[in-house]
């Protein structure tokens, strides 16, 4: 079975050092994220790096309600200043970040792949609660608002 994938782009009118060191700095992502609301590097890490690893503090609501609170750790697989970006999550989800140049700007591209649900989750996250759907809305969400902060 295939993976199950998602990913969303935006132009930020920055070069793409600058967003990429935006991007790369996690303990930003709980200004950005909709289900990540704070992050940290995890000691000796103090950076971006292959290897580095850090703590993401996540939620999950449904309008007001709070559904799960959980703290993920994640590791860098990939890391090339002004261009990639990539970690996983638990060892499950790979969460990539792509960068190019367009006339000045950046194209910045946030990915994410996963092995398929199977048995009850199957259920639960692919027909009840559109979990593939919802992460598609969140990367839409996250990228709107780095751009926002960065064409400031």
């Amino acid at each position: 079975m295939s993976n199950i994938t998602g990913s969303a782009s935006t132009v930020v009118e920055r070069d793409r050092a600058d967003v990429f060191d935006a991007v790369a700095d996690v303990t930003k992502m709980g200004d950005w994220s909709p289900e990540c609301i704070s992050g940290r590097w995890v000691s000796p890490a103090t950076g971006p790096v292959v290897g580095a690893e850090f703590q993401g503090d996540n939620i999950a609501k449904l309008g007001p309600i709070t559904l799960k609170e959980w703290t993920t750790t994640s590791e860098i697989t990939e890391c090339v200043p002004g261009e990639v970006f990539e970690f996983v999550t638990e060892g499950y989800t790979t969460w990539r970040y792509e960068f190019a140049g367009h006339d000045g700007a950046t194209v910045l591209t946030e990915s994410y792949s996963h092995p398929p649900y199977t048995g009850w989750q199957k259920f639960l996250y692919s027909t009840v609660a559109r979990r593939s759907a919802a992460m598609v809305k969140g990367l839409e969400r996250t990228l709107a608002r780095i751009k926002d902060t960065l064409e400031v």
